[in-house]
């Protein structure tokens, strides 16, 4: 293969070249694309048609509940709607957006030609989408989903939600959420391999400290949201009962479980926001953010607070005093680090010379808001005002002036910010301002006044109410400021296409900002930069006008094509010193193919054709397989020339590649998702009525044994396969030795389960039988990974330098031996814990 670099003789010719390369073909090849900038726009608009279903959805809310006992819609279709209000706004439209805009915006602010993982980003597009159809169309045949967007057991259980409503929620839901998972990975692995040569961490921009620690809460957030999706379809789908109380569940399971990930994801919803705001404010104050690393210390502890609050959203279910003393006060310390980006922002503002442009309007409507909504929630945060709020309408607007306080205000402000780099054209303003003051109105006049009906004793989630208790004149009043709020978003709208139709073209910068993203083309080309730059200075602080064409002329890294390839850099984590040349995949059908798959598990699932599943599953396996086919090198490289002097060795020649640690955040999630069904478990033995159980596993030291010795060989003969490899010995026999060590693994846990007391009579035998399968799946994983290794290497794609694949055996090899023993000593204790009940 040839290792010399095509010249570029002028800026043209570079561009012609790199675009070839990076470029994405129109009709049906748009359906391959996998670059970043195709891709954060697609979720941009996807969330946004979503964000007007969500909208005429609560319009129709507000029509039903503008008068007392209204016939406007039956309490059934009701219910169906305010359920799929909330699961559109928040799964279908918030947290999407904020990952259209990083996938966007992300790679250029930190000098980068694209994301870590360009298929995974199609891939999680593609389950967005399909995920989010499947619960769109629900709606169309009257099964969408009815017991509200947060799927209250024992209300969503089968006896009292005997259709496939529930079941569409529970499916759907973690369709998306696969999507989500995929973005928070790409995004960490993205900012700490992929920055501009120089960017250490502390001269990232402020919005790049933003979007990982959000990234890293999703890692840890979302996984007790899809254990408890999955258990809960486990329950409807084969009467495993683990929310039922009869038979040793426990309803309060599934809210800790929803609100492990329900609170934290307000601040994954907020914090991407104040990204922009931290951002955006700078700028028009015409002064540097005050606070940089205070504010860096806030994100960090907001993120970390987070996980400790969720159990105010659970006040009125009987929880102990001390643990109503302790989340109460946590609750409220979650202000402080929220007030130091706020008054941050205010300082910034204060010692600058501000400009009111259109994106300082929604900043300072964003101010006022999300005060009034962290305000209101420190009254929540108090356990007496609580009892006394809960489940009114006060709650319901607190939500709402955090939600669209602290989203959709500033992603207004960060839309008229961010839209001339998209479209390449200024926004008009001749719409703009009206805009504004129809939505601060509107939103006001709706969600202010329902403060006052919460007050008044109005409950929330009811499809009417009688005329008795002075709450129409209110409720008439806030409908009438939604439909003044949806006029304003309608005028926003118009006032977009109107700058696609007549803005005025520029060439870069137009708003005198300084981070990368600026010193792009506008539009950005596909691949970014014709050269990646350095960063000598904090990267929110360059000047794009300047660094701009003296990137287009190629005075930076890579600035020259080679072999086909899509090259950008990758640097060492902490200091940002190039440690390698990445090869990014191009253009590609699988995704899409894989997402077709994924759906027709899903569908299958739904239909309750389970056989059927199984096998999409398998397919999907392999399609996943034909990923690795076209990856990776049949011989040595060693280093090449990367620009400016030095040489760096390719990523899959190298110990700390993107994919390494691409997995390693993978297993961060999937050791969350393990330690939420630990905690269940233990949660059911602790707090359940009904225990002990009729009956208890017997006979299962042995199996259980042979489990864990088996994964701890497994794990051993792949590390030892690794070292032969590096050793430039064959490590075909120890990686298939693994596979088949693993392989008795698997044969042992079917003993297990079928050693098991029947697991539909008691939550203890339908706990054990989850974490056999968690064991399961995870020993299948790593057979099949130690069995691939040793098929990659047998068709010549690792070597001693090439080792990407036998250090994914060892990786999934450890995991499954620790899984192995933590899971088996939980279910061999689980029958000493079962006879304690609840004595513990």
């Amino acid at each position: 293969m040839s290792e010399t670099m095509e010249q570029g003789p002028s800026p043209i010719a570079r561009h012609k070249a790199l675009e070839g390369i990076w470029g994405t073909g129109p009709g049906l090849e748009r359906l391959a694309a996998v670059n970043h900038n195709i891709l954060g726009k697609r979720f941009m608009v996807a969330a946004l048609v979503f964000f007007a279903i969500g909208g005429i959805l609560s319009m129709l809310i507000r029509a039903q509940l503008a008068t007392p006992n209204s016939a406007f819609i039956g309490p059934e279709i009701y219910n169906q709607i305010f359920t799929m209000h909330g699961t559109v706004m928040m799964f279908l439209f918030a947290i999407p957006m904020f990952e259209g805009l990083a996938m966007y915006l992300l790679p250029k602010m930190i000098g980068a030609r694209d994301l870590a993982f360009p298929r995974l980003t199609a891939y999680g597009f593609w389950c967005y989408i399909f995920g989010g159809t499947i619960l769109v169309v629900s709606m169309l045949f009257g099964v969408a989903p009815d017991s509200g967007w947060f799927m209250y057991t024992p209300l969503s259980s089968q006896p009292y939600t005997p259709g496939i409503n529930a079941d569409v929620w529970l499916l759907g839901v973690t369709f998306v959420e696969i999507s989500a998972m995929a973005a928070a990975v790409e995004i960490i692995a993205t900012i700490l391999k992929m920055r501009a040569p120089g960017m250490s961490l502390d001269r990232m921009p402020i919005y790049g400290w933003y979007i990982l620690v959000t990234a890293g809460m999703m890692l840890i957030g979302f996984p007790p949201l899809i254990l408890g999706s999955i258990l809960l379809e486990m329950e409807r789908a084969f009467d495993l009962p683990f929310f039922d109380p009869t038979r040793g569940g426990d309803p309060l399971l599934w809210q800790h479980l929803f609100w492990l990930f329900g609170h934290p994801e307000v601040y994954i919803i907020f914090l991407p926001a104040a990204g922009a705001l931290s951002t955006i404010i700078p700028v028009f104050a015409r002064h540097p953010l005050i606070g940089y690393r205070a504010i860096v210390v806030a994100i960090i502890a907001m993120a970390f607070l987070s996980f400790g609050l969720w159990v105010h959203h659970m006040f009125t279910v009987g929880i102990p005093h001390l643990a109503l003393a302790f989340f109460s006060a946590a609750s409220a310390l979650v202000a402080i680090p929220t007030a130091v980006q706020i008054f941050a922002w205010i300082a910034t503002i204060a010692h600058g010379r501000p400009r009111f442009s259109v994106p300082m309007l929604y900043v300072m409507g964003f101010f006022f808001v999300f005060v009034i909504g962290g305000l209101t929630g420190v009254m929540l945060a108090m356990v007496p005002f609580n009892w006394q709020a809960h489940d009114t309408h006060f709650v319901v607007a607190h939500l709402h002036y955090v939600l669209v306080g602290g989203f959709v205000f500033p992603m207004l402000a960060a839309g008229y910010y961010w839209l001339p780099h998209i479209t390449g054209r200024l926004p008009l303003a001749r719409l703009s301002v009206p805009a504004f003051w129809l939505i601060f109105i509107g939103f006001n006049a709706t969600f202010f006044l329902m403060h006052i009906t919460g007050l008044m004793g109005m409950p929330r989630r009811i499809a009417t109410y009688p005329s008795n208790f002075g709450w129409d004149w209110l409720n008439l009043l806030s409908s009438v400021g939604g439909f003044i709020l949806t006029m304003g978003f309608a005028l926003v709208l118009l006032d977009i296409i109107m700058m696609f139709k007549f803005g005025k073209g520029f060439r870069r910068d137009p708003w005198q900002a300084g981070t990368l993203e600026w010193a792009t083309p506008t539009p950005p080309p596909s691949y970014n930069f014709a050269a990646i730059p350095r960063v000598t200075e904090r990267a929110d602080g360059l000047s794009p006008r300047l660094l701009g064409p003296q990137l287009a002329r190629g005075e930076g890294y890579l600035a020259h094509t080679r072999n086909g390839w899509q090259e950008t850099l990758g640097v060492d984590m902490t200091t940002g010193e190039p440690d390698q040349i990445i090869i990014l995949p191009r253009r590609t059908y699988l995704p899409l193919v894989s997402g077709l798959v994924t759906a027709a598990v899903v569908l299958c699932m739904l239909f309750k054709l389970y056989w059927f599943a199984l096998g999409a599953l398998g397919l999907l396996v392999v399609t996943f397989l034909f990923w690795a086919a076209a990856v990776g090198n049949k011989s040595d490289i060693g280093p090449l020339p990367a620009g400016q002097g030095i040489s760096l060795p390719l990523d899959g020649e190298v110990k700390g590649s993107p994919t390494f640690w691409g997995v390693v955040l993978l297993l961060a999630a999937d050791a969350t998702l393990f330690a939420s069904l630990l905690f269940g478990a233990l949660f059911l033995v602790v707090v359940a009525p009904g225990w002990p159980p009729p009956a208890l596993l017997e006979g299962g030291f042995v199996p259980g044994m042979v489990v864990v010795l088996a994964a701890a060989a497994g794990a051993g003969l792949a590390r030892l396969g690794r070292r032969a490899n590096a050793a430039n010995a064959s490590p075909i026999a120890m990686q298939l030795g693994a596979g088949l060590v693993q392989a008795i693994a698997l044969g042992a846990i079917f003993w297990l389960i079928a050693a098991l007391p029947d697991p539909t009579a008691h939550a203890y035998s339908a706990t054990s039988l989850a974490l056999l399968v968690y064991l399961l799946v995870h020993n299948g994983i790593a057979f099949i990974v130690a069995v691939h290794a040793a098929w990659r290497y047998h068709a010549g794609f690792v070597s001693a330098r090439r080792a990407t694949d036998p250090r994914l055996a060892v990786l999934w090899g450890d995991y499954a031996g620790f899984a192995a023993l933590v899971g088996i000593l939980m279910l061999l204790g689980l029958p000493f814990l079962a006879t304690l009940g609840g004595g513990l």
